[in-house]
């Protein structure tokens, strides 16, 4: 089969490799699409040593059983392959299991590929009317699902009375506010510096404020503040604007060092939220709010093929694509 594979800092390479082969309670699919996510370029630039090269990249996935009894069933992938027996997967926190495996990590490769091996409770059936590549984004957008459930539970105002900040407008910034809409929050404003993106954005989604900065905004100090990046100067962002006693849900993982104001956190009692994917409920949830057309056209969302992956890298790298996700179609 055909595959885009990372071979090293900033290099990847559309070749053939073998096969994948089904084992235990795995099934073969027929890749249909993969979407490009954040954690790809993180290891595309070589900051992650859990992904050494050569391995197939992507976790964003949806295709068609190719064998067996359920051969022909189109399905959405929950990338997240857990134990199904500790502590955290009996009490549905599977994304806490501490024998977790994902695919893009070994020993499992990646989808960015024509074929892939998953088990089958890790597949989630796709109606027919609704498009295998906005299936696939059930994986990002449950990023962002997961996110402000857990946030809002910890909110110190119901919903209907929250003012929300997303920090970033790529898939999982876009997914936390498009979450936060349907969870009944309606005053959302999201923070984006790439101003060919926020202008695609405030057209496909005029519902939310896009703005360049904090500043740029009426400065109402907002009750939770969504940190969809994950580096210092957005930690940093967060912890300065959020509201006394308000939330802060992180979910980027850019890098893992400075940017927070401990001391003012601590004497205004913010909450910080670390908050990881998400569970199997949590995947599923966000697969019907999908079918059920909750989250829009997904006019953000730009296709190429795979093939040309490599493209779609060093363009992203470059900032030269004001999508807020693209899909690699197989």
């Amino acid at each position: 089969m055909k595959a885009l594979v990372y071979t090293g800092p900033k290099q990847l390479d559309y070749r053939d490799v073998p096969d994948p082969v089904a084992q235990g309670a795995d099934v073969l699919i027929d890749l249909d699409c993969s979407g490009i996510c954040g954690s790809d370029m993180h290891a595309f630039l070589g900051h992650d040593p859990r992904r050494p090269a050569p391995l197939i990249l992507g976790h964003e996935a949806a295709g068609v059983v190719a064998l067996g009894p359920d051969a022909g069933r189109r399905v959405t992938i929950n990338p997240l392959v857990s134990c199904g027996t500790c502590e955290f997967c009996r009490s549905d926190r599977e994304n806490l299991c501490q024998e977790r495996q994902i695919i893009s990590m070994p020993p499992r490769e990646g989808s960015f590929a024509e074929r892939i091996s998953m088990p089958l409770s890790n597949l989630v059936t796709v109606p027919d009317g609704v498009p295998l590549w906005q299936a696939a984004l059930a994986e990002p957008m449950a990023c962002g699902w997961h996110a402000v459930r857990l946030s809002l539970k910890q909110a110190p105002e119901p919903a209907e009375r929250i003012e929300a900040v997303v920090l970033g407008g790529g898939a999982i910034g876009l997914s936390a506010a498009l979450s936060l809409s349907i969870q009944g929050v309606s005053r959302i404003t999201v923070l984006e510096t790439n101003a060919a993106r926020r202008d695609r954005m405030r057209r496909a989604l005029p519902q939310f404020d896009f703005q360049a900065s904090f500043e740029d905004t009426s400065g109402s100090l907002p009750h939770l503040v969504v940190d969809a990046v994950g580096i210092a100067p957005t930690r940093k962002i967060a912890s300065t604007i959020v509201r006394p006693g308000g939330v802060i849900a992180h979910i980027g993982l850019g890098d893992n060092e400075g940017g927070l104001d401990v001391r003012r956190m601590t004497l205004q009692e913010i909450s910080f939220i670390g908050t990881y994917t998400y569970s199997a409920k949590d995947f599923r949830d966000t697969a019907q709010a999908i079918f059920d057309g909750k989250f829009g056209s997904f006019d953000w969302v730009d296709q190429r093929p795979l093939s040309e992956g490599a493209g779609a890298f060093d363009d992203l790298l470059a900032g030269r694509v004001d999508a807020g996700k693209i899909v690699l179609m197989t």
